[in-house]
């Protein structure tokens, strides 16, 4: 099994700001060796790190844990994606294989940012050299996402935690109507993970998040949906056992091969592990 979406930090409460008190579970350190322990008693094997800053130290930090850590298959770091320099960058990253891909916090950005030609142009350019680009957004964000994915029909793209939909106000109509439209993209994955942390910290029920499952399996079909834990910030919502369980639970309605592809091969063929 692979898990699509881990992090890992030193905790910084200057840097890591968007880990407020209300997340006080999370305001320490995360490092392979405590994910280990978590990944080993759930049948995990291998992990993909993704970034939590926007800096380059971040992806030589996730580098280095991989080269000393094995249950690290790839990495997906941060890199100014409007740099002029982009593509000389991007080869030197091409050296170092533990790198699949990027991402930028879109999450964070004011409306129009993913849709600036100098943005879409850096993403294009991940191409050239075979990375992979996570999409991190807000289900309200969905309409600008249908024309950033329409720019760029070439580029290996995957929607972080299913677009984050407002599970704990039970939305779901228009989140649905925008991933349908967004799946008909073939180059579009879409990552399973972080929904616990958009439903009621536990107090949610697997109930609440079967719909969006069912979302997702539908709109995306069974070889473009991938797991991922959002370790550790799963620990907000959830443990680790009780999310991959859910998943476990509600997957036994397909067959083997279809059960294979959501836990590892799709996460292997998308960022080539």
């Amino acid at each position: 099994m692979i898990d699509a979406h881990v992090h890992f930090w030193n905790f910084d409460p200057v840097r890591d700001a968007w880990i407020g008190d209300d997340m006080e579970v999370l305001q320490r350190d995360f490092l392979p060796e405590d994910l280990e322990r978590v990944a080993v008693r759930n049948g995990v094997e291998g992990v993909v790190a993704v970034q939590a800053d926007q800096s380059e130290k971040e992806t030589h930090f996730l580098c280095e844990l991989a080269s000393q850590n094995d249950l690290i298959k790839g990495v997906v770091g941060w890199v100014n994606l409007k740099d002029k320099d982009l593509e000389k960058k991007l080869h030197q990253y091409s050296t170092n294989k533990i790198i699949k891909g990027f991402r930028h916090i879109l999450q964070a950005e004011e409306a129009g940012f993913m849709l600036q030609p100098d943005f879409i142009s850096g993403v294009r350019t991940l191409k050239q050299f075979d990375f992979t680009y996570d999409i991190l957004v807000y289900h309200d964000q969905l309409p600008e996402v249908l024309q950033f994915v329409d720019q760029l029909p070439n580029q290996k793209l995957m929607i972080d935690h299913c677009a984050k939909p407002n599970i704990a106000n039970g939305d779901i109509v228009q989140w649905e109507e925008n991933m349908k439209t967004i799946s008909g993209n073939k180059n579009v994955y879409c990552k399973v993970s972080g929904l616990a942390t958009e439903a009621h910290w536990h107090r949610w029920k697997k109930e609440e998040i079967y719909p969006y499952l069912d979302v997702v399996m539908e709109c995306f079909g069974n070889e473009r949906v991938v797991y991922g834990s959002d370790w550790p910030v799963i620990y907000t919502s959830a443990s680790y056992h009780i999310w991959i369980n859910v998943l476990k639970e509600y997957m036994q309605q397909f067959g083997r091969h279809q059960q294979d592809n959501f836990f590892s091969e799709n996460a292997k063929r998308f960022y080539n592990l």
